[in-house]
């Protein structure tokens, strides 16, 4: 797997955003951070249960998440270029190819975990635990992909297209597929880009995780990323799917979306 190795140049991210601010006029300076929907409080059932789920998708279970913010679609290129404008950090992974006059509405790739988190925190958010993850994508009726039960098909999630990887060929808006939302009206829960999630990943943690609002084990050598991909078959796209990579992992299957907790609704 290849890892970015060249510094964040802040000055040529710069001069990147000026120039599609001028080619398209209405870019906000700094950019503006992605709408979040509230997801309310209550339980849901996580996991899988029945001859079909993996052994770290069970046992299904309940689970009571407090009232939280996350954001409408994932982390654009656009937006993860104003913050290495005003963050000196590594560059995620094949960052050379983004043209933001044409990919600032494309998902960012090849960030690691701690890219992620750096750039929730950033924002004053943060990444949203897996148990948090799960029930936005899925709602409160158990169901298999955020649109539904049915099998993924090509208009309603980006997947499928192999390991050939380019932002033009297979990355899509982040507001694309609205047949595919997720019942609290989230974009691209399933393909597109992976989503890296708070937890620490955990084999049999379902077995004895908490009831309410569970954030994973304590510690790990791997990291939870949940949704799939653009190159992923229709199984990898589960709502209740679960990937482990090491958290320094920067690829191209990979990005991310941010959360927020809120207090109780009035």
């Amino acid at each position: 797997m290849a890892l970015c190795t060249g510094l964040s140049g802040s000055d040529s991210v710069h001069a990147q955003l000026d120039r599609l601010r001028k080619a398209q006029g209405t870019l906000p300076s700094p950019v503006a951070d992605t709408p979040s929907i509230v997801i309310p409080e209550g339980e849901f059932l996580m996991g899988a249960a029945g001859p079909d789920a993996l052994e770290d998708e069970k046992p299904q279970h309940p689970v009571w998440i407090d009232r939280f913010d996350i954001d409408l679609h994932e982390v654009t290129t656009a937006q993860y270029a104003d913050f290495l404008a005003h963050e000196q950090r590594m560059a995620p992974w094949q960052w050379d190819a983004v043209d933001l006059s044409q990919h600032h509405d494309r998902p960012v790739i090849g960030v690691s975990w701690f890219d992620a988190e750096a750039y929730c925190r950033w924002r004053g958010k943060r990444l949203p635990t897996e148990a948090e993850w799960e029930k936005a994508a899925r709602g409160t009726d158990a169901r298999a992909y955020p649109w539904g039960n049915q099998a993924p098909r090509q208009e309603w999630a980006n997947f499928g297209l192999g390991a050939r990887f380019s932002y033009r060929q297979v990355l899509t808006p982040v507001h694309s597929y609205d047949q595919g939302r997720s019942p609290y009206g989230l974009y691209q829960m399933a393909g597109n880009a992976g989503e890296w999630v708070a937890d620490w990943y955990g084999t049999n943690y379902y077995e004895v995780s908490p009831p309410k609002n569970p954030s994973g084990p304590a510690s790990g050598s791997f990291r939870v990323v949940r949704g799939g991909s653009w190159s992923d078959l229709p199984k990898y796209l589960l709502t209740y799917g679960r990937l482990r990579l090491p958290p320094e992992t920067r690829n191209s299957y990979t990005g991310f979306r941010c959360a927020r907790t809120v207090g109780p609704a009035p």
